[in-house]
């Protein structure tokens, strides 16, 4: 039985890798994250069936514990790309310096041991029909610096290790600033939360094929951003998290299109979910909203 050690596990492809594992049944699962009461209240539907540890993955004494035991490592932990942007040495210490704990670990107690790191599409410098094999070259966006200098520290220094990179993951729009963050005018790639956790999951199956290999994991659609924004406001109504970016955050996100979006797909079958499945979950959610589905309705009519 593979163990596996999911990190940032209460995020919310965390969550939904833990249930994605144990519908599979036939592995040993660790779940690490920050114990606050969002993660605390997103993690305790599992406490009887995996094992939840609170800690960070900045710890090298807690990464090396943890590393000796485990097969595989879903590396989920990461630093919000808005306040990564804000603050340098967050991201530096979050996303690379945690990475960095867990590839020493690895090299020092388990050479073995796989990790599954999640990147993200935002590091192409195009907009669209992006490659994994393009060049990449950043500026004044401390997310993706640390993103792309992560996953060069892996390639340099791992013997076992795949690359997923993904675009915007469609998840709860009640906490993700990043569905309001994008340039309105281009066409972008997505995938659901479902999919996302999937293709990780999916992919333990066949590590001996991803094994230092880089890939765009996206679901099939593409959709312009605008149209996407509209559609969301319409079904689910004005956010507080749309306002506040409205107002005050950058709109530098960008999830392009890309030329490869079936590579990883064809090798592991991960691609289930489509739009009109993620608006029809939605809608579930939207029964005492309707004063904020009014209002985005008159926020679009008057934008026209």
């Amino acid at each position: 039985m593979k163990k596996i050690l999911v990190t940032g596990a209460a995020g919310m492809v965390g969550v939904a890798v833990c249930k994605y594992l144990l519908l599979e049944g036939n592995y040993e699962i660790t779940a690490l994250d920050l114990k606050t009461r969002k993660s605390f209240n997103n993690l305790k539907r599992f406490k009887s069936r995996i094992n939840i540890v609170y800690g960070d993955v900045t710890d090298p004494v807690l990464m090396g514990a943890l590393v000796k035991s485990h097969d595989v490592i879903i590396h989920l932990a990461s630093s919000p790309y808005v306040l990564a942007n804000m603050k340098k040495e967050l991201a530096k210490h979050v996303d690379y310096g945690g990475t960095l704990n867990i590839i020493k670990a690895i090299n020092k107690y388990n050479p073995k041991c796989f990790l599954m790191y999640s990147s993200s599409m935002s590091i192409y410098p195009k907009e669209k029909d992006v490659l994994v094999e393009d060049s990449i070259k950043i500026k004044d966006n401390n997310y993706n610096y640390y993103k792309y200098e992560t996953e060069k520290v892996i390639k340099e220094k791992l013997a076992n290790y795949t690359i997923y990179r993904f675009p915007l993951i469609l998840g709860d729009i009640r906490y993700d600033h990043l569905y309001f963050n994008g340039q309105s005018k281009q066409d972008i790639s997505l995938i659901t939360k479902e999919d996302a956790a999937y293709s990780l999951v999916r992919g333990l199956k066949y590590l001996d094929k991803l094994n230092k290999k880089t890939f765009n994991v996206v679901d099939k659609e593409v959709i312009n951003y605008q149209e996407l924004i509209q559609k969301i406001l319409l079904t689910y109504g004005l956010t507080f998290n749309y306002v506040l970016t409205k107002i005050f955050i950058d709109k530098d996100y960008s999830s392009p299109t890309c030329l490869d979006k079936e590579k990883l797909n064809d090798l592991i079958d991960y691609q289930n979910d489509t739009l009109k499945d993620y608006f029809t979950k939605l809608k579930r959610k939207t029964k005492k909203r309707k004063v904020p589905i009014f209002l985005a309705k008159v926020f679009i009519w008057r934008k026209k």
